[in-house]
């Protein structure tokens, strides 16, 4: 995964979400080349949800409740 500066994100804020939008890559945005946050592409997102299990559930983390 890609290492990015917040001096660097905030110039290329438009053209890193389109990378990863296109993608499917995440890119981490930091400090000193120490990831702080990341931007992930959102296939899909349940509103009646929350935030939390919306992530969980993209990350396939309840993949194993389909069997």
């Amino acid at each position: 995964m890609k290492t990015i500066s917040t001096t660097d994100a905030r110039k290329r804020l438009s053209t890193i979400i389109d990378t990863v939008k296109a993608t499917g890559c995440p890119v981490a945005i930091g400090r000193r080349n120490k990831p702080e946050v990341m931007v992930v592409r959102v296939p899909s997102y349940n509103p009646e949800l929350s935030d939390v299990t919306n992530f969980a559930a993209m990350s396939g983390a309840f993949d194993f409740l389909a069997d």
